[in-house]
């Protein structure tokens, strides 16, 4: 899709949003190693479940300043009052299942950082091999291909560690944000930038 600015931008990036323009412009695809920011946005994919990312992503800094930052190690320490607090506070989505979800994916995200060392490095071992990857990736490409067989493998294992809201379309909405795959579409003005910062990302271990 062409922009007013002349930019072809993947489909989905909706001109009338700038906020949503800037995401997939400066965030969406490029690769990502911070613990706190792989641990934010696999819970707020978790959150868009039944909703659009736009809805979430017009949420974000009430979500950050709820869940203190999306600091795992502080939030696995909520209780009844904070679960109490979350559901009342109408700058999210009070949505119970997915705010105690969130509570207990931070615990089990503390077990897994002791494990592997960083979550970073535990995320980005299931990043698929560059020969497994689509030649060209088109709208219809994304349409089709809304899993993966690496996000159902994530999936599979996030599960038997306990995780919750961790389906395999939401994991691959997760490793498309998170730079694991490169899916800007071709003609997309973004799409190369973000290989090179792809093909110079140091992958954590």
């Amino acid at each position: 899709m062409q922009h007013a600015d002349g930019k072809c931008r993947c489909f989905w990036a909706a001109p009338a949003s700038a906020l949503y323009v800037r995401y997939h412009d400066t965030e969406w695809g490029r690769p990502v190693a911070h613990d706190t920011r792989l641990f934010e946005k696999i819970c707020l994919e978790g959150f868009q479940s039944g909703l659009s990312w736009l809805t979430i992503l017009n949420k974000r800094e009430n979500f950050r300043s709820a869940f203190e930052g999306f600091d795992f190690e502080r939030i696995a320490r909520y209780g009844d009052a904070q679960v109490a607090r979350l559901v009342a506070d109408a700058g999210i989505v009070r949505h119970r299942g997915k705010i105690e979800s969130t509570i207990n994916n931070a615990r089990r995200a503390c077990e897994l950082a002791s494990e592997k060392g960083s979550l970073a490095a535990y995320f980005w071992s299931f990043e698929p091999e560059a020969q497994s990857r689509p030649a060209s990736v088109s709208e219809q490409t994304l349409r089709q291909n809304t899993t993966s067989p690496q996000s159902v493998a994530l999936s599979r294992d996030l599960k038997r560690r306990g995780w919750s809201f961790v389906g395999p379309t939401t994991v691959y909405a997760f490793m498309q944000a998170m730079g694991m795959v490169n899916d800007h579409v071709d003609d997309c003005w973004v799409r190369e930038a973000v290989e090179r910062e792809r093909s110079a990302f140091a992958r954590p271990v």
